[in-house]
């Protein structure tokens, strides 16, 4: 019966596909999500003079941002970036520290060139359903997204959409649709003709659905799939892929999963699965956790979908949730980083997930982070002497290098020469 429902879909969606006259371009610079490293983008930072009207967004902690009240644990390096904005914080000579806006085109014009030097192949941009929903944070997204696109054009870099469904409820599939249909018609996310830089798989413009069988959310399975419905076989807007940002443990449905076997036949209609890693397993426990990824992978193969495991250099949110430690996850000079991507490549993935490019409020970033943060009454994670700013960036550089065996596999991180990009 399984089989025959699978011939008799792939019927139906050939005859679809023949009759309808997609709006998105037939084809792209970037065909396929395999043998790239692409990072997340969070875009989300605010300063109360940059025009958007969202305050320190993201940078403020409980309606406050002063020394003892901050959203993130990492300060960014800023003395590359063109627009800054004075804060009440002071470096250890009593100046005081500056911050970037990511509402500003020169913000993001800086980050994709930053990915072009170092050998970053992309970013998923975050679309959260919330912020969709707020017409404030809907113009500060919409921004952000259309100067992502430019600067992704300018440098030549993959670039998709990853809608994150935190914060949706039931019935909101509608909210996800409707803004997709905008994108594509105002935005031109992916009608910019061949040589646009829209990041495709299996040959359609690739989508991402993030926080798919989580436990505890206020929509279902269902909105999952009417989502996914419309994607894949809408007559304009369909003939996407799709991949699923899923639990950890949604093979098993155990753990962080929904006990729901729908779940996976939900994962068997995508593209790609894409489990979320971020504070499962730290430096000493991950070698045991890669017999996980080992099994997903085989999973993946035995069910012909794509596997985009996530790597990530290090994890803190203290000055989020002060009884949190801070340094939780230590990065140990990028040796957890290496670790993950050679662990997943050995397992078998044939592309990565970075988290994140700019979440400097989880300290997962892997930009450029500045080596003498703010002092005073809140503290921030530095790297370890020796280790310079760009670390991340150039690891990030030289993993995708190894996964497309520009250079041999290697389990021990390469050393960067200060004078590969002539910054420290």
């Amino acid at each position: 019966m399984r089989q025959f429902k699978y011939i008799l879909g792939f019927a139906i969606l050939f005859t679809t596909s023949v009759n309808a006259q997609h709006k998105h371009s037939k084809t792209s610079a970037f065909t396929s999500y395999k043998g790239l490293v692409m990072a997340g983008y969070q875009g989300w930072f605010n300063a109360p003079d940059d025009g958007a009207g969202r305050g320190w967004n993201h940078y403020a902690a409980k309606g406050k941002f002063e020394p003892g009240n901050c959203k993130v644990d990492l300060w960014p390096a800023t003395a590359e970036y063109k627009k800054t904005y004075k804060t009440p914080f002071r470096l250890a000579d009593s100046s005081a520290a500056v911050l970037f806006s990511s509402y500003d085109a020169s913000t993001v014009d800086l980050h994709f060139k930053w990915m072009k030097e170092y050998g970053i192949d992309g970013v998923f941009v975050q679309r959260f359903v919330s912020n969709v929903k707020s017409p404030v944070s809907l113009r500060h997204n919409n921004t952000v997204l259309g100067n992502a696109l430019n600067a992704a054009k300018k440098y030549h870099r993959a670039i998709a959409i990853m809608y994150d469904l935190s914060g949706m409820h039931e019935g909101d599939a509608d909210v996800v649709i409707n803004d997709f249909k905008k994108l594509v018609d105002s935005l031109q996310l992916t009608t910019r003709g061949k040589k646009q830089t829209y990041l495709y798989h299996n040959g359609k413009p690739l989508v991402a659905l993030w926080g798919v069988g989580f436990p505890g959310r206020s929509y279902g399975l269902k909105d999952i799939e009417k989502m996914m419905d419309f994607l894949q076989n809408d007559k304009e807007y369909g003939g996407c892929s799709i991949m699923l940002g899923v639990p950890t443990y949604w093979r098993d449905l155990d753990k962080d999963a929904v006990k729901d076997p729908h779940l996976t036949e939900v994962i068997k209609r995508a593209d790609i699965v894409h489990p979320w890693f971020v504070g499962r397993y730290n430096e000493q426990n991950y070698p045991a956790f890669k017999q996980h990824i080992a099994g997903d992978v085989e999973w993946c193969k035995q069910n012909k979908i794509d596997y985009a495991p996530v790597v990530y250099p290090g994890f803190s949110w203290h000055n989020m949730y002060n009884k949190s430690p801070q340094n939780q996850m230590p990065r140990n000079r990028g040796e957890f980083y290496w670790k993950q991507i050679s662990g997943a490549l050995e397992s078998g993935a044939e592309m990565l997930y970075v988290a994140m490019f700019d979440e400097i409020d989880e300290g997962t970033a892997i930009f450029k982070v500045s080596k003498n943060p703010p002092v005073g009454a809140s503290s921030f994670v530095t790297f370890e002497d020796g280790v310079p700013e760009d670390h991340y960036l150039f690891l990030t550089g030289m993993a995708a290098k190894m996964l497309r065996k520009e250079i041999p596999f290697s389990e021990t991180q390469p050393v960067q020469q200060a004078e590969s990009f002539g910054k420290k």
